[in-house]
């Protein structure tokens, strides 16, 4: 046995064959269900000629059949490549050229497109379709570029678990979101993948596990789950591979709807949800509010844990998601592909921070300066520099030796991973996340963090979402631009929000041009896209849209 991916899988098959694994709807598939229905598949694909190392593309939305996808790649030693289901030609071009796909496991609705795509990528043979968990009528054709449904590829197929043995340093590969460029390929082994993404360590002590921990874990009576983002999210991949390790039940929907959500928690008496930040957990408070004031209220009181990662949870809409659920366990964490969880902090309603993520860390993260030295979190408190992770840290980017270079850094013997996060040294060995170094806005030589900003916007009553970017100045290089969805009927004013803000932020990262814009750019985890608001915001600039400033901030007071 090894520290695999597929080998702690099956340990908990091992362990509660019969225990629910996964339920979409009312459909709900058992841990040997799972094993067996993956196995089926793993023998199709190693059939056709896949093997251990080849990367497999999951170009598909939440449902069961992704998930026997999934660990049928794994248990065959192939690599399982996540492919964003809102892709064009393009970039479904790029991802299936850059990751060297051989194989492809898709949604049946996005046929045509594939069919438009794999043309021009010879050595992807391979393919696999799947029913569409939305669309459950589509019968898109496959067959053009020789593609053959899940029904008829494990028709006949043995469901035996005869694959041999793995090895710990077998490669899984998480592709970025690509918030500030093209997605980028983060290979982990699989044992530094488990440590840090599927539970290997305790997020909240630090001390690793051993192999069987989790599926020991298995024999105890299942938590219910509900991880909200799409597994080709790496945190909800991760999420969902935790839970299987340790025999949890874990309940996924094809798509985000807040309505939707709130009628599962009640009917299925979900205990965890986890979600990204407020492009989830505000719809979701306003629906459970709307219910109230309609008369039919949802309980949603057998929610114990409920936690935020990957984008702002921001302090206004903790607070009412607080005042709903008093008896609830809230949690921020921070990390990132290139990192996994670097820190986890249980919140406090009497202490909630409107800069960032306050969380605490474990030894291996550590904040460096400039000239990477590392900072004592004893005497630098208020210091601000970038986040880093030693012990289990990725490989590398997938052909990209230079950004690999740049990202994985040796110092004093010691490999770090160091994607770009900055972050605020607190006492108590804690630390508040500022946001990504790239798109941080450089004002007159004072550096803003647009996390900072948004989380203090977000506090307005009238702005339901926000992205803040950096636009050209040719005084001060940059200056502070805040592109803004108001609620719906509600309208935002610069100088009104300015004075708003005076009470949370320093003159300098006050906005000075106000974008307004019907949606603001996310993907499908919420993650924001930074160079779309930059755009709209140019643009809106240029236009003469944009509500401006005439004169730039000359210190931090009240007055700038």
């Amino acid at each position: 046995m090894a520290l695999n991916i597929a080998d702690l899988f099956e340990h908990a098959v091992d362990v509660v064959p019969e225990k629910p694994a996964v339920q979409v709807g009312d459909r709900v598939i058992t841990f040997g269900e799972l094993e067996s229905e993956s196995n089926k598949l793993a023998h199709f694909l190693a059939d056709r000629g896949l093997a251990a190392g080849d990367h497999v593309g999951l170009y598909a939305k939440n449902s069961i059949e992704h998930v026997i996808a999934l660990l049928a790649i794994l248990k065959i030693r192939a690599v399982a490549v996540n492919v964003n289901f809102r892709y064009v030609a393009g970039e479904l071009d790029y991802i299936f050229d850059n990751a060297d796909l051989k194989g492809l496991v898709f949604d049946r609705v996005y046929a045509d497109l594939v069919a438009e795509v794999s043309p021009k990528h010879h050595q992807l043979k391979t393919f696999v379709g799947l029913p569409d968990p939305i669309d459950v009528d589509d019968a898109s054709d496959v067959t053009p570029f020789g593609g053959v449904m899940l029904a008829d590829a494990v028709a006949g197929q043995s469901d035996a678990r005869d694959f041999g043995d793995r090895s710990a340093d077998d490669l899984h590969i998480i592709y970025t979101g690509g918030t500030t460029g093209y997605p980028k390929g983060v290979m982990w082994r699989h044992e530094d993948f488990w440590r840090v993404l599927g539970g290997g360590i305790d997020f909240m002590t630090g001390e690793p596990l051993e192999e069987y921990d989790q599926s020991k874990k298995a024999l105890q009576d299942s938590l219910i789950t509900l991880p909200l983002s799409p597994l080709m999210h790496g945190g909800a991949q991760a999420s969902l591979l935790m839970h299987l390790f340790a025999g949890q039940n874990t309940i996924l929907e094809p798509k985000f709807d807040p309505v939707r959500t709130w009628e599962i928690v009640d009917k299925q008496g979900v205990q965890m949800m986890f979600m990204t930040g407020d492009a989830m957990a505000r719809p979701l408070i306003e629906a459970y509010e709307a219910a109230e004031e309609s008369g039919t209220p949802y309980s949603g009181q057998t929610l114990f844990a409920i936690a935020s990662s990957a984008a702002i949870f921001s302090k206004a809409i903790k607070e009412r998601w607080m005042a709903k659920f008093p008896n609830a366990v809230f949690t921020d964490s921070v990390g990132s592909s290139e990192t996994g969880f670097q820190g986890t902090g249980l919140q406090d309603a009497s202490a909630l921070s409107t800069d960032g993520p306050v969380v605490s860390i474990p030894a291996t993260t550590v904040v460096l300066d400039d000239d990477n030295r590392l900072l004592d979190p004893a005497t630098d408190v208020g210091k601000v520099g970038r986040t880093a992770r030693s012990g289990n840290v990725p490989v590398g980017y997938y052909k990209d030796p230079e950004k690999s270079a740049k990202t994985f850094i040796e110092i004093d013997g010691v490999r770090y991973s160091i994607p770009g996060d900055f972050a605020r040294i607190e006492e108590g060995n804690r630390i508040t996340l500022l946001g990504r170094g790239s798109n941080c806005v450089n004002t007159g030589g004072e550096k803003v963090y647009p996390e900072e900003v948004e989380m203090a916007i977000k506090g307005h009553p009238s702005v339901y979402d926000v992205l803040v970017v950096g636009l050209p100045d040719e005084k001060y290089g940059q200056t502070v631009a805040a592109v803004v969805q108001p609620r719906d009927g509600q309208k935002v004013e610069l100088e009104e929000l300015r004075t708003f803000l005076r009470a949370h932020l320093s003159g300098y990262k006050l906005p000075r041009v106000l974008t307004l814009v019907d949606e603001i750019p996310r993907n499908a985890t919420g993650k924001a896209q930074y160079p779309a608001a930059k755009d709209l915001a140019l643009s809106a600039q240029q236009a003469g849209s944009a509500q401006t400033l005439d004169a730039q901030p000359t210190d931090n007071g009240a007055n700038a």
